[in-house]
Order: structure tokens, then sequence, then C-alpha cells
């Protein structure tokens, strides 16, 4: 299949949505991928039949009225071209031709090996949230959390809400860092809201800063997690850990069209353009902002695309939002007992069992990929290459298609140059 448009949205998350609003209402034609079967991205995922959020439902309306059209189960895999992306939904494929490309497609959570984080009941904070809000079986059940930033309260507020023992909350940062950024967010009253709310729904839920598992015990699946605790060690019987500490931008898509990244996130200038043609970029892309951040990002892209001037309001948000982001970064930045957690024998690559030990004589990522295969599974690194990065400092490798696992007959070229007809064909 073949598909023609003025503009190509990958991400259907909270900016990849702003995005495809602001041009779609200019008169674009705007598709939209994602793989999700829904849109709404990881932070408003299942909003679509929830409606629980007023925020998610206000803008995932406006999207649905928007005119932009959206394609689920979407997954670039490769871009050949210039203007040009291929596309695997299920069993099939799809060309997508485009003047204009918004970039949108988000972070995932920077997880640390530590011995036993591959048993089973040990996973991302944010992943135990999203099976907690997909149906997973908790109540009742004890659950640590141990990782860093605002994302240990609202997993902890969620596991709460639906009935889970939440019997710790350990902040890794430092108690005046961590107080110190609290203390910031009289500039952001939005931010600072929030977190008042879910302080609120928090009490009596032990919360620790200066704090971190390190290591999780258990035969076949966690039976416990022993603590460093304020400066000593706890151990902790529980059903469930989460343990991530903080976000990463999805930037494989990014560095495989060639833009510009610099400090783990892409360069884009106030119009949200990257340093290649007729790409922008969105949300965490630009550094890890939230749901505000996406929002203000996506609508600055989308304006820029539809050539229309953006409100001086709209520029001041953003100013403020990236100020945040960068004190953000700061907060969340891993500390050095973080990185010497993992033993030999810890596994760092889990989807090709590559243990720490096997990397002793490797220099870069490169020489880690091709002598240990560390990367070399299902996810491409996404798990193991920040890890890798965090604990040996090798900066990530350029991305060659294609950027995920894909059949040989999604890397083939359309035969003919579509027709400008911006519909499937």
């Amino acid at each position: 299949m073949r598909e023609v448009c003025d503009l190509v949205v990958v991400g259907a998350g909270p900016g990849g949505i702003a995005a495809a609003c602001r041009a779609a209402e200019a008169g674009l034609d705007v598709l939209v991928l994602d793989a999700q079967p829904e849109p709404g991205g990881q932070v408003w995922r299942g909003e679509t039949r929830k409606k629980s959020n007023r925020l998610a439902r206000r803008w995932l309306l406006r999207f649905a009225a928007s005119g932009a059209r959206f394609r689920p189960g979407a997954r670039v895999v490769a871009a050949p071209e210039p203007g040009l992306l291929l596309v695997e939904e299920g069993a099939s494929s799809l060309a997508v031709r485009y003047e204009r490309l918004v970039l949108a497609t988000g972070a995932r959570e920077r997880f640390l090996p530590f011995p036993g984080w591959t048993l089973p009941g040990v996973m991302g904070v944010s992943g135990l949230q999203v099976l907690v809000k997909d149906g997973l079986p908790i109540q009742g059940r004890r659950v640590v959390l141990a990782g860093t930033g605002p994302l240990l309260l609202a997993a902890a507020s969620t596991l709460q809400a639906h009935g889970a023992e939440v019997l710790l909350v350990a902040e890794q940062a430092p108690a005046a860092q961590h107080w110190g950024f609290a203390l910031q967010l009289w500039r952001h009253p939005g931010k600072l809201l929030q977190g008042a709310v879910m302080a609120a729904e928090l009490l009596g839920v032990r919360t620790t800063t200066e704090s971190w598992v390190l290591e999780a015990r258990g035969e076949r699946r966690l039976e416990s997690v022993r603590m460093s605790v304020g400066g000593r060690e706890e151990q902790l019987a529980c059903d469930y850990l989460g343990a991530a500490w903080g976000l990463v931008p999805n930037l494989e898509l990014a560095r495989l069209l060639g833009c510009e990244i610099a400090n783990g996130a892409v360069v884009v200038n106030d119009h949200m353009e990257t340093r290649v043609p007729r790409i922008q970029a969105v949300g965490e892309l630009l550094g890890i902002g939230g749901v505000d951040q996406a929002l203000v990002t996506g609508e600055l892209a989308g304006l820029a695309v539809a050539e229309q001037p953006a409100p001086e309001a709209l520029m001041k948000s953003w100013q403020r939002i990236h100020a945040f982001a960068d004190a953000l970064a700061r907060h969340d930045a891993p500390r050095a007992e973080l990185r010497k957690l993992a033993t030999p024998d810890t596994l760092l690559c889990r989807c090709e069992d590559v243990p720490l030990s096997a990397l002793n004589e490797c220099r870069d990522l490169r020489e880690a990929r091709l002598y240990a295969r560390l990367g070399m599974g299902a996810c491409q690194g996404r798990t193991c290459g920040p890890a890798a990065e965090a604990l040996f400092g090798w900066s990530a490798e350029g991305v060659r298609p294609p950027c995920l696992p894909a059949r040989i007959g999604s890397l083939r070229l359309p035969t003919e140059t579509p027709t400008p007809s911006k519909r499937a064909s």
C-alpha cells in the first residue's frame, strides 16, 4: 500500500496529537502513525475508552474532529530517502511519502542493572503502572517502587488507587537536591498542584530520599528486595518491585533520519525544526518534560507546518517548560552508587543473556555489539543501550535500517512514485 500526505506525524501521544490538530485544522492533509491500537500514547493510554482524564478527553475529541487520519499498529522501520517512510502494519507494509514530518516518538524508562532485576515481578515503574491500568490484579499485593522523579509518585498513586499496598517509595536523589527541585515548582503552578494532589493521596505511604534497590531476591519470582534507605540496609518482603531511573527519549528514528542529537535530545529551533529540512521534533525528544512540554511543542510544530504564527503566550510557555525540563534532568541524573550495583554475573542485556563480565574487554558500544552481542536481541538495545551508556560512558551508535525488527518485504521500495491522491491506494 502507498500513502501521500502533506504531513506525517510519527507518534500519537500528546505531542503528536497537538501537532496533528494544529496542522489538520489549518487544512493540511495529516497522517498520524502509531504502534498502539488507539491514540493517546503511554501517558493517555486507554483514555479513548475510559474518558477519566479531562485534558486527555479534550485533546482526543479535538483530534477526532480535526480531519487528521490515524493509522494504528503502524511501526516506521526505515527511511530510505528524503520524504519517504517504510512502515509495517501487522502482516502488511506501507510506503508513505510526505512533504513535512513531525517526530513525536516519546520516551521509555531507563533501567540500570542490579542483581535479580530479571526476576518475574520486577519491572519498570511506569511499566507496572501501565499493566495495572490495563487490568493486572494488584489489590492486596505488596509493592516497592524505586527510582527517581515525579513518575514515582504518579505510579504510587495509581497503584494505591487500585488497592495495592505500597510499602515504600524510594527516591534516589539526595534530600537537598530533591527538595531543592520541589521548591522550584512554584514557578510551575500546574505541576505544583499535581504534586500536592498526589502527595495528599499518598498520605501514610512511606517515602524516602537517598534510597535505592540493592538486590531483588527470590527463587522462581520476586520474594523480597534489599534496599539502601538513607545509608542503612533494609529487606522488604514484597510481590512487585517497580524500579527504573527516569526516562530516556526514543531517538532511534531521529538518528536514522540524520537529526542532530546533543546531550541526549534532538536539537531544534523555536519552531521545533531539526537540522534536517522539513523534519520537526516535539515532546520528550527535546528532553524529558512531561505532558505540558509535549502539548506546547506539538502545537508550535503544527503551527509552523501550517505557516501560521505562534501566539506569544505559547512561546512563553515553551520557555518556561524548557527550564523545568532542564531542572528535571539534573534531578533525575543517576547517582554514582547506582552504577556499581551490578555484579560480574548480572545480566546487562536480557534479550541475549549478556552478563556484565562479558564486556570487560570491550572499549565501546560497537565492540560490545560485535563481540558480546549486546543489543542484538528483539529490543535492539533500547534497554541495555542506555544502561551501557550510564555504566561505561559509551555513546550511542548511529542507527541503520531497519530501526525495528522487520520483515524483509517491509523494506522494499515502492515500484512507482505514488501520485498525490492523499488517500491509500
